[in-house]
This record gives structure tokens, C-alpha cells and sequence, in this order.
């Protein structure tokens, strides 16, 4: 453990090193599509001053009852004309968001964070709609149930039964899904990467493909970014307590509880996306190194100057309009031809 940890640090610190050498030159590359940005922009790497002036939070306590009263806010949608429909998935509230020109047929579940003690489908409302009028697909928002009342696995057998659901049920009328896609942050990350571990073994049907962004992926803690990473969002103390509400003395190596330790053989392709300045980044490494190891097909990207769930920052930075739009061409590079 100590040497693969050891490898890991190194491998990370080469991977930040090549990315800034890159970022020094005087000449950008014309980028490919779908390629991470050499350098920040100006409005990111003012943005991330900002931010690493304040105190994360959980840095000197963890406030339980204030993170879900944030984290249980309905935030404004900010794109023009987006519609939005309360639906019950079963027990579960949910809601349909769906800009101008998407289609109702290519159906994205997600799945939001809060540390899986807190969040709400309200709060993610922007990144929603931005994700709905970039990709032109529905996005279903769903408030699964959190610890520590209702431990694992009990939020990730709704994320399943959700995505078993809009399979055949859209905004509009009972259809079947064109394409169906899964995506999530931080602990939806971790759910986004469970839920397609769960459904291939209880044999259910695959989406085309899934989005993690910045996920916890590894609850027994080993990520060596964890101790080495100023995360200027959330401090890295908050993790064992996530953990134990969470999983409340479960093993935290099975793999549906940290999918870094998954099978990631007869899944279908992943995009993962991390900030540099983030606890979890090497989380996020880890898995697509697993999934790598185990012929699958992933795309990691590592976004220079951002942070934990930058893309969820509205209005939207610069980096974060290119990510969604990153997962905008992930999405309608799966989704089947009509």
C-alpha cells in the first residue's frame, strides 16, 4: 500500500508538472475538440484567488444542520425559457429540466453531491439546464435519500431505480429513451460510478455512458491528494464524517461503496472530470487508472486552476462552459442516430 501510495504522489505530481510546463509556453497548440485548456483563464485564475482567501468549510467544525440548509436551497436557473416538471419516481421526488431544443428521447439522470448527508435536486437546477441546452437532452434532477437516516445502500438503490425508470418514462409522455446517460459530483460521482457498477451485476440495462465529476471514489481515504491538496472549497476533515454517516461501519473497500475498487469490465464509457485544486482530484485519477487497467474505455481530465465541482459555479467561468460542453460532445458522440 505504502509503495503503490508513493507511486501515486509521484505519478500525480508529473502529471501537475507536465500540464503547468505545458501552460509556461508562449505559443498555445491549437486544441482538438474535447482536448482540457493549457492555460487558465483570466477570469478562472481570479476567481480561484478569491476563493483560496476563504476558510473551507469544515476546516475548525463540521456544521451539519447549515451544509443541508445551503445544500437545500432551490437555486435560479439563469438560461432563458427552461421548463422544469415535479415527477415521482416511485418514492422518490424528482424533477424534469429541459431547455429550447432539447430532446425529451436523450434523458440524463443526475445525480448531485452533499457529502451523502446532504443536496437536493433545487440546488443543481443550473448546472441542469446549462448540461440540458448544451447537450439538447432532459435531465432528471432526484432527491435520493441521505445519510446518516437512510445509509448505503439505500441512495444508490434509488439512483438505480431511477435510471430503470426514465428509461421509459420522459418529460413529456411515457416513451422509450432514445439514449440514456448518468452523470453526478463528488458523492454523486461516487453514485454516478456505483450506479453503473449496480446495474450491470443485477443485470439491468446500461446507459450509453456516464459523467463523474469529481468524485468520492475511495471512502477508506487513501488518496494522497487528500493531505496534499489546499481544496480551498471543502476541507479534507470532512471526510471521515461523510464516511461514517454514510456507511455507518460498513467496509469502505467494497466497491459499491468506493468505486475505485471496481470492476469496470462491460461498462459503457466513462468521462471523468476533476479540478487541480481539489482534495479528491487523485480520486478521480485512481478510477480512470482502474477502469484503464481493466480495458475500459474512460477519458479523464484534470482542468488546470479549478476546483471541487467547478462547473456547478454560476454564471459559469470559462472553464466551466467548456466542461459542459465537453460532456456535451461525450454525450451526443453515444447517443444513437434517429
Amino acid at each position: 500500500m505504502d509503495r503503490t501510495l508513493k507511486f501515486l504522489g509521484v505519478l500525480t505530481c508529473c502529471l501537475i508538472l507536465s500540464l503547468h510546463s505545458i501552460a509556461d509556453e508562449t505559443a498555445p497548440a491549437k486544441r482538438k475538440p474535447g482536448q482540457v485548456p493549457e492555460r487558465v483563464s483570466p477570469e478562472g485564475a481570479a476567481y480561484l484567488e478569491r476563493l483560496m482567501k476563504n476558510t473551507p468549510f469544515g476546516t475548525k467544525q463540521f456544521d451539519f444542520e447549515g451544509l443541508r440548509r445551503g445544500m437545500g436551497t432551490r437555486r435560479k436557473i439563469t438560461v432563458a425559457d427552461v421548463k422544469t416538471k415535479a415527477v415521482k419516481v416511485g418514492e422518490i421526488p424528482a424533477e424534469w429540466v429541459l431547455a429550447p431544443g432539447a430532446d425529451p428521447s436523450v434523458r440524463l439522470l443526475y445525480i448531485h453531491g452533499g457529502g451523502f448527508v446532504s443536496g437536493s435536486g433545487g440546488f443543481y437546477l443550473p448546472l441542469a439546464a446549462h448540461i440540458s441546452s448544451s447537450a439538447k437532452c432532459s435531465v432528471l434532477l432526484i432527491d435520493y435519500r441521505l445519510a446518516p437516516e437512510h445509509r448505503f445502500p439505500a441512495g444508490l438503490d434509488d439512483c438505480v431505480q431511477a435510471h430503470d425508470w426514465l428509461r421509459s418514462h420522459g418529460p413529456d409522455e411515457d416513451t422509450p429513451a432514445r439514449a440514456t446517460f448518468v452523470a453526478g459530483d463528488s458523492a454523486g460521482g461516487n453514485l454516478t460510478l456505483a450506479t453503473l457498477l449496480a446495474l450491470r451485476d443485477r443485470k439491468l440495462k446500461l446507459p450509453q455512458g456516464a459523467i463523474s465529476i469529481s468524485p468520492a471514489a475511495d471512502l477508506t481515504l487513501a488518496s494522497p491528494s487528500l493531505q496534499s491538496v489546499h481544496d480551498p472549497i471543502i476541507s479534507s476533515k470532512t471526510m471521515p464524517v461523510f464516511r461514517d454517516h454514510y456507511l455507518g461501519g460498513q467496509d469502505p473497500a467494497q466497491p459499491l461503496a468506493s468505486p475505485v475498487f471496481g470492476d469496470y469490465r462491460g461498462l459503457p464509457p466513462i468521462l471523468i472530470q476533476a479540478g487541480e485544486h481539489e482534495m479528491l482530484r487523485d480520486d478521480s485519477m485512481r478510477v480512470a487508472q482502474k477502469a484503464k487497467a481493466d480495458g475500459h474505455d474512460v477519458k479523464l481530465e484534470i482542468w488546470l486552476g479549478m476546483f471541487h465541482v467547478f462547473q456547478s459555479h454560476d454564471p459559469l467561468l470559462p472553464e466551466g462552459r467548456e466542461a459542459v460542453d465537453h460532456i456535451a460532445q461525450f454525450m451526443q458522440a453515444l447517443t444513437p442516430q434517429k
